[in-house]
């Protein structure tokens, strides 16, 4: 017998966002969030390089690299010169071209310019690694063992990511090779990393918490010296997690994550242009 109630009224379909019940839309705009402060304090970082060490190199005082460096420059020692000169100059070109290779325009619409870059990208940042640990070797660095064996594993974990990104890429596992150039560009980044988290460290606290400014060593040092790679892994870790995974919560909290990461990045780059690279120049 056919039921003599009424209808069900039907309701309006309210319109969503694709992506905002998944929480995917948060989720990029946290990480494009993220890499727009990176990306002016790199730049900001790339242009103290150049001024300082640049700017004394053509004025023909390269002795001054030591106010900031200790052995930078040593008399009678032109190959140790040379390959700390070498260091410096590759870090400007990794700092842009880990930008440029990044950038999703150019991946669409200069996929030749991409792959060239990338190459380029791949072998500066190999040269990079390896100087810098020569120097470690020969040269050494401030702080204590400890901090030179967190830079020193930085240096490895460059040529692991480096070389996993080129196999993935010439075997074409497009989607592996995104995830280590992912980790070799973080990696890279770790002495960028050192010197914001260290200033982050500085404004929070308004003092020198956990080390010793004079003798740049302390246990707060000591972890920074690992955590300048580690910890943006960790993180890139759990964001490409929370992307494959079918849990919009989980996305939305890692979302909270990378944008207060956001913040505390904007704070530690402020805090090295205004307290340590400006006043350098």
């Amino acid at each position: 017998m056919p039921s003599l109630s009424a209808p069900p009224v039907p309701r309006p379909a309210v319109a969503t966002r694709p992506g905002a019940a998944s929480g995917r839309g948060v989720l990029r705009a946290a990480v494009a969030t993220w890499f727009g402060v990176a990306m002016l304090g790199q730049l900001a970082f790339a242009a103290y390089v150049v001024g300082l060490y640049g700017g004394a190199a053509l004025s023909g005082q390269a002795a001054h690299w030591n106010r900031v460096t200790p052995r930078a420059w040593v008399p009678g020692e032109p190959v140790g010169n040379l390959v700390f000169a070498s260091h410096v100059a590759f870090t400007v070109a990794i700092l842009l071209g880990g930008l440029i290779q990044l950038l999703p325009p150019l991946r669409r619409r200069a996929p030749a310019l991409h792959r060239w870059n990338g190459r380029l990208y791949l072998a500066a940042a190999v040269v990079l690694a390896l100087g810098g640990i020569a120097m470690l070797l020969t040269r050494g660095t401030v702080g204590g063992i400890a901090q030179q064996a967190g830079t020193a594993v930085n240096g490895l974990a460059i040529l692991a990511c480096a070389a996993l990104a080129w196999r993935a890429a010439r075997a074409g596992r497009t989607a592996e090779h995104r995830r280590w150039a992912l980790r070799l560009f973080l990696c890279v980044g770790g002495v960028w990393f050192f010197r914001i988290g260290l200033m982050a460290w500085l404004m929070v606290f308004q003092a020198p918490v956990g080390f010793d400014p004079t003798s740049f060593s302390g246990p707060f040092l000591t972890v920074l010296a690992f955590a300048q790679f580690l910890l943006p892994l960790l993180v890139l870790e759990g964001v490409l997690r929370a992307e494959a995974g079918a849990r919009p919560g989980a996305r939305r909290a890692m979302a909270a994550v990378v944008f207060a990461l956001a913040a505390l990045t904007a704070l530690g780059v402020a805090g090295a242009v205004m307290g340590m690279w400006l006043p350098r120049l």
